[in-house]
């Protein structure tokens, strides 16, 4: 991963703003699962660095627009640039972040490009999908999984199959894993969201639901509740909601197994991206350890 790094570190530099230096400086790295991903896929590519640190600067920029959409004052436990520094400033390192990433992936092979570019494109249309669910109360489970596909999982995707096509592996196959894997990530994300408190998560606890989100649990709840149940939990979506709340539907959830039938799926997924490369051990590997984040 340091050879990454020193190529992020390297793309912010040639950018020759030191104004951009110091605002990406105060970004947290997070996990560079899709970094992590592409050099396990093609660990002698030589260009396989470079790529890694082009989708790390795509997916920074992408948080960078969905924090000011969000209107969210941290990401991954410290305050977001749009909380410091304002959405103005937010926004315009973002669209640098996507202009020097896209700079640099002209340079790859066609294919690669087009691979990563049209994620792009995807993540955008996902994020416009995701403001206009938040409107209302989605009841929706495959609408909302393929929102889910498009705002997350389809740059874990691109990162998977831009990486076989530089290591000349299969390319469909790799495309399967990491559209699962991008799946059950996210999902798993949304089960902490409710299980986990704000020290872990880095925000508050039930934070999506408060900003109008209606992940997978709240959709299984929903359908599981009588009238008179569904209509108080749709009374407290998109607002603030007192601890009172929190904890009633965090009870219905579990009485309902809402939470299990999520992780359930999110299994399920997994377990179909592993038997894509189950030959893999080092991807495979990736999913297990995802899987198994406490919820």
């Amino acid at each position: 991963m340091q050879r990454v790094e020193s190529e992020i570190a390297r793309l912010i530099q040639e950018i020759d703003y030191d104004e951009v230096a110091r605002l990406f400086s105060s970004l947290s790295g997070g996990k560079r699962l899709r970094a992590k991903l592409i050099l396990k896929i093609a660990p002698d590519a030589t260009d396989a660095p470079l790529l890694a640190a082009i989708v790390e600067l795509i997916h920074a920029a992408s948080l960078l627009h969905d924090d000011v959409i969000d209107e969210a004052m941290t990401r991954r436990g410290v305050s977001s640039v749009n909380a410091t520094e304002g959405s103005k400033t937010a926004v315009m390192l973002g669209d640098i972040l996507y202009s020097k990433a896209f700079t640099e992936l002209v340079n790859f092979d066609k294919e690669v490009a087009k691979i990563v570019a049209s994620s792009v494109t995807a993540l955008s249309k996902g994020e416009m999908q995701d403001v206009h669910m938040a409107a209302a109360f989605n009841t929706d489970e495959e609408k909302y999984l393929n929102m889910l596909y498009l705002k997350t999982a389809t740059l874990i995707e691109a990162a998977a199959m831009a990486a076989a096509k530089l290591a000349a592996k299969d390319v469909a196959k790799h495309g399967v894993y990491g559209r699962n894997l991008g799946l059950s990530f996210q999902i798993i994300d949304d089960i902490l969201d409710i299980t986990s408190d704000e020290a872990t998560l880095g925000k508050p606890a039930m934070n999506d639901f408060v900003e109008g989100k209606c992940t997978l649990p709240y959709i299984y709840l929903y359908h599981k509740l009588g009238e008179e149940d569904k209509n108080r939990l749709l009374s407290y979506h998109a607002k603030t909601i007192e601890k009172e709340q929190t904890q009633w539907i965090q009870q219905m959830m579990h009485q309902h197994d809402c939470v299990l039938q999520s992780f359930e799926l999110a299994k399920k997924l997994s377990q179909e991206a592993m038997m894509a490369v189950r030959d893999d051990s080092a991807l495979v590997e990736i999913l297990e350890t995802m899987i198994k984040r406490s919820y």
